[in-house]
């Protein structure tokens, strides 16, 4: 494995001021000595699933995601809870992306964190991507969890965060990620 650790980023959320780009703005401004972090800004072109569509070939949006999953060592999903779920647009890019013949899920390291203005913190949309983790043999870090419930009251209105408690707890995950990434490589 290289000196530097390559992370990718995926963001659920298509907003540009959502907390949880925010949230991943932070991480990307805390990451550990030899890591790197490449973040996906393409989520929202990415066509719906369609068999049909795959038929005649993947589109290059997907082509292009599934080469920048597998070129990294390890993934960092951020997700909001829509109806106590992932959003469709990133459960639609997984699903994409898991059709290709190389899958390139297989035996990557994620961890995953997400933001929302309710008190669980994007802990449900955390355990269904975990699922999905798990079914893609993805190899999901467990602790530490990062939930960061009633995020407007984190993040101040040009969108930094205020809280270190929440700083810290990110930190704390982008430091555990790379040893994590270490120890399954190894």
């Amino acid at each position: 494995m290289a000196d530097t650790l390559k992370v990718f980023a995926i963001c659920g959320s298509l907003r540009k001021g959502s907390y949880n780009r925010l949230a991943l703005k932070v991480a990307a401004e805390n990451l550990p000595a030899g890591m790197t972090l490449d973040q996906y800004d393409r989520l929202g072109e990415i066509p719906p699933y369609n068999e049909d569509v795959k038929q005649q070939g993947f589109p290059p949006v997907v082509e292009d995601l599934g080469r920048r999953i597998k070129e990294a060592d390890g993934l960092l999903f951020v997700t909001p809870e829509y109806n106590y779920s992932v959003p469709g647009v990133l459960k639609n890019a997984i699903d994409w992306v898991s059709r290709r013949p190389d899958q390139p899920f297989a035996g990557k390291p994620v961890a995953m964190m997400g933001a929302s203005g309710g008190m669980f913190g994007t802990g449900r949309a955390q355990y269904h991507l975990r699922q999905t983790c798990v079914f893609l043999d993805m190899i999901p870090l467990n602790k530490p969890e990062v939930m960061i419930p009633q995020a407007q009251n984190k993040f101040d209105a040009q969108g930094k965060l205020t809280d270190e408690a929440t700083r810290k707890f990110i930190q704390d995950l982008m430091a555990a990620l790379a040893a994590w990434i270490k120890r399954v490589r190894d």
